[in-house]
């Protein structure tokens, strides 16, 4: 996915962390987002921003059942927009468990508050191990 024009899949969640938190800051959908746009950005963040907002009821109710001292008005918006799209991400199934916790943490460490980085990926950790044993067939 790297070449001449094409982004990474790590630049692709990056433009989509900025571009989710940009709709979330002015109450648009992705959609008027997206329409406002000069230029688009490419294919794989534009799934991921649509994945979020289709699966965004699911992902709160993760995470505010994962956060066991912090409700979702409280945590940082950025965090949000972060684990919103992880969890977009660990619902799709196409990229590993570490990959999607790994770069989420590195993202929310690198543009949120200081213990961003620590808070994200422990809520998804939680997250994706209760994801893991639902999906696990039972006898």
């Amino acid at each position: 996915m790297t070449g001449t024009g094409q982004r990474s899949r790590r630049e692709s969640r990056e433009r989509a962390v900025e571009l989710g938190y940009e709709a979330e800051v002015r109450s648009w959908s992705i959609d008027e987002l997206l329409e406002s746009l000069t230029l688009a950005p490419d294919a794989f963040a534009v799934g991921l921003l649509r994945s979020a907002e289709a699966n965004r009821a699911r992902a709160d109710e993760l995470i505010t059942a994962a956060s066991t001292r912090w409700s979702l008005s409280r945590m940082p918006l950025l965090d949000v927009v972060v684990m919103r799209q992880a969890i977009a991400e660990l619902l799709d199934g196409e990229t590993p468990t570490g990959v999607v916790l790994s770069q989420a943490g590195e993202l929310a460490g690198r543009y949120s508050t200081d213990g961003s980085g620590r808070f994200v990926n422990g809520i998804l950790a939680t997250i994706a191990a209760q994801l893991d044993a639902e999906a696990e067939p039972t006898d």
